[in-house]
């Protein structure tokens, strides 16, 4: 992906992926909230755009509690030439808010989505038009046709309020069914975990691209409090060995780049249709993978 001086109503806001023949790699950020921020994300994108990624993507809080600051974020990557794709989520929303959101998108030429259920912010009860995440597609589509290529999320360690494998493997079904065009899965260390998840899914008729979702390790207590909070497990072994290190970031970051960077290998050596890496707006660890892979 190159920069270019492109406007979001022209060339590159309104660029979808690529073909499921290709594989796609992209990054996620999460929308500043401060000028500074602003400043280390626009930064963060320039060193990442030289990996040449399909599209950066930026996160919605709970309830849409960021759906301002994501629209801001994703106009100024667009103004800088890149490809990105909002996250949108429907929990706690009505249709019409999040009509009037997609009309928004639509307008500044934005064509890319990942349609998310999203969680409900602390405290509130209202759950609103939509219950899951299948609905919001569903919604999309009714309401946009085509315009917009859809993601959607996958859980190859099934979603943490799944009441079994097999009813979260249907839920993931019907946001197919509904429209979705690609998914992105939620983080995960055990690359059999993945392999065989894409294979129940072919297995049930379901053939859209399934990109693994990657976190790289930097910090032990960031990521547990985020698997706990996710669902997403940490194998004993890998937690064992973080934990022993310690305070030593050093070592932390050394061993966590060998064990993502392993696990990359093999889901692209195995077939993977791409990556998306979960970079927390940070642009170091992601890109010493990316060389480690020679990609």
């Amino acid at each position: 992906m190159t920069k270019s001086n492109a406007t979001p109503e022209t060339q590159d806001a309104s660029r979808l992926p690529p073909p499921a023949s290709r594989r796609c790699f992209s990054f996620e950020f999460f929308p500043p909230n401060t000028p500074e921020g602003s400043e280390k994300l626009a930064a963060t994108a320039r060193q990442l755009a030289q990996l040449k990624p399909e599209f950066f993507s930026v996160t919605y809080g709970a309830g849409g509690s960021t759906q301002e600051r994501t629209l801001h974020a994703v106009l100024d990557l667009c103004k800088a030439g890149y490809a990105a794709a909002p996250h949108i989520s429907c929990i706690g929303s009505s249709r019409n808010t999040v009509r009037d959101m997609l009309e928004r998108y639509k307008a500044h030429g934005i064509r890319h989505l990942v349609a998310l259920r999203g969680d409900l912010p602390s405290g509130t009860l209202f759950t609103g038009d939509f219950q899951h995440a299948s609905d919001l597609v569903a919604f999309i589509r009714e309401e946009f046709g085509e315009h917009f290529f859809i993601e959607v999320a996958a859980y190859p360690e099934y979603h943490p309020q799944a009441k079994s494998a097999q009813d979260d493997l249907a839920n993931f079904k019907r946001k197919v069914q509904a429209g979705a065009n690609s998914a992105i899965t939620q983080y995960f260390y055990t690359a059999d975990a993945y392999f065989h998840f894409v294979d129940e899914c072919r297995a049930m008729g379901v053939n859209i691209p399934i990109v693994p979702g990657i976190m790289p390790i930097g910090r032990y207590s960031q990521l547990a409090r985020f698997s706990d909070a996710c669902g997403a497990e940490i194998p004993r072994w890998i937690r064992k060995k973080l934990e022993g290190y310690g305070d030593d970031t050093a070592s932390i970051r050394a061993f966590g780049l060998d064990v993502v960077t392993e696990l990359c290998d093999r889901l692209l050596q195995h077939g993977a249709p791409g990556l998306h890496f979960y970079t927390l707006n940070q642009a170091g660890l992601t890109t010493v993978i990316w060389q480690r892979l020679g990609l």
